[in-house]
Parts: structure tokens; C-alpha cells; sequence
């Protein structure tokens, strides 16, 4: 970006930077962008290929497999819609980590129309790469509901 003096203007703080391609993550997600999703997903070099780790899947490891599992998902999930909470940004360096709590509602798994819910804990970790930060890990890991949880939801 330059400012009106021809004087380059940095584009954001690296916090930033991170908090929007965190972002961009789910909103391709909810729009079943695998383009997008490509864009993010950092390439994979010797010691450092991209790794995935759905919630209830093995780890997949490199970007083909992990790109494979997106589209996937997208291919199957007809609605899908993030609420973000908890969400925490640490930058060192040039390396970025992100925790949140992901609530999720889906298109249910049914003959019936409706919708389900469930929660999920993740980190992403984001490396600053020579075009920018890039998505280099990925964990989701479900969380349990326990049968107070769901006797509080009924009521």
C-alpha cells in the first residue's frame, strides 16, 4: 500500500493480519471455498507440512491431504455457520497461534429439516511465510456434552 507521498505504508500489525486470515479461514469454511481455503494453507517444504487434525479424524498430514479433506467437507456439508468465542492471538516472531472456542450449526444429519449444534476447541498455528502468513496447523477437538448440559438445554 503507498501513501499519497509514494512512501510504502505497512498493511497491518502482524495481530491483525492474523486475527483477518483467521477469519478468512472460517468464512471459507461456511462459503465451501476450497480456493480460498488453498489460498490459506501454507505449502509444504521438507520438516514443515501442513498438518490437520479434524475433530474425530486422524492427523493428516501435507497439503494435498489436508486440502482433500476440506473439500470434502465442503462437498458434504450443505450449512455450516461459525460463532467464534474465547478466541486468543499470540504472535512471536514469525510465527502466530490462535485458540478459540468454534460453536458450530450445521444442516442436522436427518430426513428431517433442522439444524444441529455442537462445540468444538481449536488452535491454528500460522507461519510467516515469504507471501504473507499462511495456516500451517490445524486441531479440532470436539467437546463432550455431559448429560447436565443436555437436561439444561430442554429446560
Amino acid at each position: 500500500m503507498l501513501t499519497r507521498a509514494g512512501d510504502e505504508m505497512p498493511t497491518g500489525t502482524p495481530m491483525k493480519d492474523i486475527e483477518e486470515l483467521n477469519q478468512a479461514f472460517y468464512n471459507a469454511i461456511e462459503s465451501g471455498d476450497l480456493d480460498k481455503m488453498s489460498e490459506i494453507w501454507i505449502e509444504d517444504v521438507p520438516g514443515r507440512p501442513a498438518t490437520c487434525v479434524h475433530p474425530g479424524w486422524p492427523m493428516l498430514t501435507g497439503r494435498s491431504e489436508v486440502l482433500r479433506s476440506w473439500a470434502l467437507i465442503m462437498a458434504n456439508t450443505p450449512y455450516i455457520q461459525f460463532v467464534l468465542t474465547d478466541v486468543q492471538t499470540t504472535v512471536i516472531g514469525d510465527v502466530a497461534v490462535v485458540t478459540c472456542a468454534e460453536n458450530i450449526l450445521t444442516a442436522a444429519d436427518t430426513d428431517e429439516p433442522g439444524f444441529a449444534a455442537g462445540r468444538v476447541v481449536a488452535s491454528s498455528t500460522y507461519v510467516r511465510t515469504g507471501t504473507g502468513w499462511r495456516l500451517w496447523l490445524y486441531h479440532g477437538s470436539p467437546v463432550l456434552q455431559s448429560d447436565d448440559d443436555e437436561e439444561d438445554q430442554e429446560q
